[in-house]
């Protein structure tokens, strides 16, 4: 079949894409068409937005983003959309655009899952900084879903400091030193993304006392896998990435062929497309470990 699709990330070259990658193509096995990966190479949004425009200018048969910043990304989604291109977001949204769907993971609930995680690791009391991206939709998620279950849930935990890391293994690095020297008596650090937990990773490492400071991270990345197999983190939290882009694929595809209906429309010539599809979270230690490598 003469069809193209097209897959669109950010620092296009991290491990974590790489599942998702292998769900694309195994949707684009099953369905006979062909497909193609492009992204920013940093975590630049003005980047990917110039590769978008590229994109839809190459007329594909569907698109699959993952966006850094909804905000400033929005207008060319939109764009791609108005062109006729079918569009479906995975792993960060753009709610306000006219993407058919989101495919990723329910981020608020993830982020409930960390808190519930750092919470059992340190008894339920301690203080505990945060790593994350503020301008991306899925870290401001579980930042929220963290956040507010540590305050409801566990008031013998305190959030003394939330930092940027910018998806930056060194700029990661440099707020929890910061966040070490600033509060000799930390007990956990939150990353919401897996090249923070790294930049994290190396800072507690190399700090006095590392044992006592416990991290929680995120993703199935190798240097994650061996940072929690040597116990510099306690715990990652994996996303379902090949479902995102194996169900991305699918659904490109369904909206193309009008097997579908776009659910923003309300179109009923054809079943709906769900507006949010959760592809799931699990909690990785030392104990499983070793059934995460080479996934």
């Amino acid at each position: 079949m003469n069809e193209k699709y097209v897959m669109v990330t950010f620092q296009a070259g991290h491990d974590y894409w790489k599942r998702a990658l292998k769900g694309f193509e195994d949707a684009a096995d099953a369905l006979n068409v062909s497909i193609e990966y492009r992204g920013a190479a940093q975590y630049d949004v003005n980047e990917q937005i110039t590769v978008l425009e590229q994109v839809i200018a190459k007329k594909p048969d569907g698109i699959a983003i993952s966006a850094i910043d909804p905000d400033k990304i929005t207008t060319t989604i939109n764009k791609a959309v108005d062109a006729g291109i079918p569009v479906v977001l995975f792993d960060s949204g753009a709610p306000s655009s006219k993407a058919q769907t989101f495919i990723g993971t329910n981020n608020y609930n993830a982020g409930v899952m960390g808190a519930e995680e750092m919470a059992a690791l340190l008894n339920n009391k301690g203080k505990v900084g945060i790593v994350t991206l503020p301008n991306q939709l899925n870290h401001q998620e579980r930042l929220k879903g963290f956040q507010e279950t540590i305050e409801k849930d566990y008031p013998g935990i305190e959030v003394v400091e939330v930092k940027d890391g910018k998806g930056s293994e060194p700029v990661s690095r440099k707020a929890a030193n910061e966040m070490l020297a600033q509060y000799p008596d930390l007990n956990g650090i939150f990353a919401t993304e897996a090249i923070g937990g790294i930049g994290v990773g190396s800072a507690v490492s190399s700090a006095k006392g590392k044992n006592k400071v416990k991290i929680v991270s995120f993703d199935t990345d190798k240097q994650t896998l061996d940072l929690i197999k040597d116990g510099t983190i306690s715990a990652t939290l994996a996303q379902g990435t090949w479902k995102m882009g194996y169900w991305s694929l699918q659904f490109l595809f369904h909206l193309n062929h009008k097997l579908t209906a776009d659910s923003k429309l309300g179109n009923i010539s054809a079943p709906p497309l769900p507006a949010n599809v959760d592809t799931g979270v699990s909690v990785i230690t030392k104990e499983n470990v070793g059934d995460f490598y080479g996934q």
